[in-house]
């Protein structure tokens, strides 16, 4: 049977409107293997595992699991695990790492304020920017067949800014990574590309891009459209609004901070009647958002002060 990813390469399933939605993500170092649900079926305490659920929900705030890449035996003695913390709003992205003898101590953290983007939660500020690629086999096999390849690769030539992570979603367009902190997440990379994620400064890369974390699944669509219609690269220069349904599909309006705005038609199709979104999964339809339109509307006065 043909690997979910292949399938889906083969359907030309679409890249953009497909990252995971998080305002912030938390990133909990937990050697050792993942099971489907890592969060809860790895070597991290079962209680803190679930109370981390709990307190997470609702906030915004994603939580995955990283490694390092490579052999990742968990040997069972106390050790620092590394943590990083990151908020993905244009104009108020940062990232925090710390270190903890023991994840229990991350059930103090504020997460309705990690959120909302409130800075100094964790620990010391990371001005470098953290490739996180999904090796999750246990929940897809192209995870793992993909992405740890990937990610020892990349980790050969740019150290502790690549990690392996937990699933972010969209196993079926593995290899698949999330760039912190700005969140924009990529489908179908591979070293030439992941290496272009990491060196080529703040500037956003669209190719390969699934979208910013930070919006909704139209959003995410509607904000690449832009960025491709224009050139726009910066990360902090673009805001996306509240979608609106209209006949044709949602309008969904965008921002530059220099005052230009458009309006995005993203619309709605059917990709294939039936192909497995995972491997060993049950077959469904392929639906993907596409754009309509790309509308310029004239200046505005609004700035870019991101999600809300």
């Amino acid at each position: 049977m043909s690997r979910c990813s292949a399938v889906a390469e083969v359907l030309g399933e679409p890249l953009a409107g497909t990252a995971a939605t998080a305002r912030s993500w938390l990133c909990v170092e937990q050697p050792g293997p993942w099971g489907r649900d890592a969060l809860s079926a790895s070597h991290l305490d079962p209680g803190v595992a679930a109370e981390l659920g709990r307190l997470t929900a609702g906030t915004g705030v994603r939580v995955v699991l990283i490694r390092r890449p490579g052999s990742h035996p968990d040997r069972h003695r106390p050790v620092p695990q590394r943590v990083y913390l990151a908020h993905t709003a244009p104009g108020r992205t940062w990232l925090e790492r710390a270190s903890v003898h023991d994840p229990k101590e991350l059930l103090d953290l504020d997460f309705a304020a990690a959120g909302a983007g409130t800075r100094g939660l964790l620990g010391s500020v990371s001005a470098d920017p953290l490739l996180l690629v999904c090796t999750n086999g246990r929940r897809d096999v192209c995870c793992a067949v993909l992405g740890r390849p990937l990610a020892a690769e990349l980790a050969g030539s740019h150290g502790d800014a690549v990690w392996e992570c937990t699933h972010i979603g969209g196993h079926r367009l593995s290899p698949t990574a999330v760039l912190l902190p700005t969140g924009y997440s990529y489908g179908r990379l591979d070293a030439v590309s992941g290496a272009r994620l990491l060196e080529g400064g703040a500037a956003v890369v669209t190719e390969g891009c699934r979208g910013r974390s930070t919006w909704p699944v139209v959003g995410q669509v509607a904000e690449l459209a832009v960025r491709e219609s224009t050139g726009v690269d910066c990360p902090d220069a673009v805001e996306v609004g509240a979608a609106v349904e209209s006949p044709g599909g949602w309008v969904v309006p965008v921002w530059h901070e220099d005052g230009r705005s458009w309006r995005v038609l993203v619309t709605q199709r059917t990709v294939a009647e039936s192909r497995p979104a995972s491997c060993g999964a049950a077959p469904t339809p392929a639906v993907a958002f596409e754009v309509g339109s790309v509308t310029a509307v004239g200046a505005t006065h609004r700035s870019v002060s991101g999600a809300r």
